[in-house]
């Protein structure tokens, strides 16, 4: 029997993982009896930031990492393909439905026992903790009681959603960058004037403090928008607002500066303004981002907000295997591990899942190798600089150089098929 506490992406795919082994799992989660500040379902792998799932091509790390994944029975990749909706050249899901259907088919596993209850200790016997980024309280203390791990922190903010309808269509455009995967972006355009004038408030604008009495750090790829405003006139423009790769049909040019709605759901009915992770308060968001050219009526139904995020010291703490040094039976999965985005923490449940599943066997735990994206990041989150560790997104940074291919696209091409060479080769010598 292994316990598996709390149901996000990471905690799902390892109960998933353990039960498709033939091992009884015990899922502890402990929504909706207590909820969290981000989370607004009861549903297992819940998306509390953007619906987007990241790029899905060989030629992205991101697109790499999802392939390795499916290879490896995937739970949130077999639900993400059948509920995604047009985004280009990245896969992105209807929100509630994805959620739903991964609740719905762990529900229904005859090996999986599900308990909805708060964990305030982690259990004897071989248990995988993945209670993410907004662990409570109460398990926190039993964490940093157990591992004596110091407090790492970075603060974490989503991005708002709008109301289609509530767009003026005669001041947008729908267009895909440089005519890529179909016109799945609706596009605010700026002129220069308009750029400056919603830079200037931005800059200027009210920000949420909550109770927030430590120095701010925030996850690069998730920075919120008025902390890139505020390094300079131009960082929004060559950010989350570049218009490269788009041509607006009107003026038959590219414009200044341009804001992207993408898809919240199936239906098309709600839009998420990409790249717009922000702490401003909630007045503040209608005053600014009403704005936008298009957005003057724009109806909120999810208003930008930050929350803080802790993780673990995993260098210091923990092994290759996901096990915590100090007791073979713990193992740790998800963003509090260090890695950063949903398929990184979903990929961490998946290897600490087999490994726990391994262990109640009597098999041999295992580490996908380094040349893989899931091995890379494996490597980064428990051989990085203990004294300097941040979490990581999949890169190709990470990965084994290539030599002997000049171009960049080619060069990618080449380390994605590498990768998935080495782990077909890895898992038909692996014992399952």
């Amino acid at each position: 029997m292994i316990t598996v506490i709390g149901a996000g992406l990471a905690g799902s795919e390892a109960a998933w993982q353990a039960a498709q082994m033939g091992v009884p799992v015990t899922l502890v989660e402990m929504r909706p009896i207590r909820s969290t500040p981000a989370h607004q379902t009861a549903y297992f792998a819940e998306l509390v930031c953007s619906n987007s799932l990241g790029g899905n091509h060989l030629s992205s790390p991101a697109g790499a990492l999802k392939e390795e994944m499916r290879r490896l029975g995937s739970l949130t990749l077999a639900v993400a393909d059948n509920v995604s909706i047009p985004a280009g050249g990245a896969l992105a899901v209807d929100r509630d439905a994805f959620s739903a259907e991964i609740t719905r088919r762990i529900e229904a596993h005859p090996l999986i026992t599900i308990k909805r209850e708060e964990a305030d200790r982690i259990p004897v016997g071989i248990c995988v903790v993945a209670t993410g980024p907004l662990t409570s309280d109460a398990l926190a203390k039993e964490i940093q009681a157990l591992t004596g791990a110091h407090d790492l922190y970075f603060y974490d903010a989503a991005a708002p959603v709008i109301t289609l309808e509530s767009v003026d269509a005669a001041k947008a455009f729908w267009a895909g960058r440089w005519g890529k995967g179909g016109a799945d972006y609706l596009n605010c355009p700026l002129d220069k004037e308009e750029y400056l004038a919603f830079h200037a408030a931005i800059s200027t604008a009210q920000k949420h403090e909550g109770h927030i009495d430590e120095p701010l750090q925030f996850f690069a790829g998730c920075m919120p928008v008025e902390e890139i405003a505020a390094r300079g006139v131009d960082t929004l423009r060559f950010g989350p607002m570049r218009p490269v790769g788009l041509i607006d049909p009107r003026t038959q040019r590219r414009p200044y500066a341009v804001v992207q709605l993408r898809r919240e759901n199936a239906a098309g009915s709600l839009l998420n303004m990409v790249g717009f992770q922000t702490r401003m308060t909630w007045p503040e968001q209608r005053r600014v981002f009403r704005m936008i050219p298009g957005l003057a009526q724009a109806e909120f139904v999810r208003y930008g907000v930050m929350h803080r995020n802790t993780f673990l010291n995993s260098p210091r703490i923990l092994r290759p295997t996901y096990q915590w040094r100090g007791r073979d039976e713990l193992f740790f999965a998800g963003q509090m591990v260090g890695v950063e985005g949903y398929m990184e923490s979903a990929c961490s449940g998946i290897m600490a899942g087999r490994n726990a599943a391994r262990l109640a066997r009597g098999l041999a735990l295992e580490t996908a190798p380094p040349d893989t994206m899931i091995g890379a990041l494996t490597h980064y989150i428990t051989s990085a600089d203990p004294e300097n560790f941040q979490p990581m997104n999949a890169n190709y940074g990470l990965l084994p150089p290539y030599p002997g291919i000049k171009g960049r696209a080619e060069r990618k091409q080449a380390v994605a098929q590498r990768a998935l060479a080495s782990l077909e080769m890895w898992l038909a010598e692996t014992d399952n």
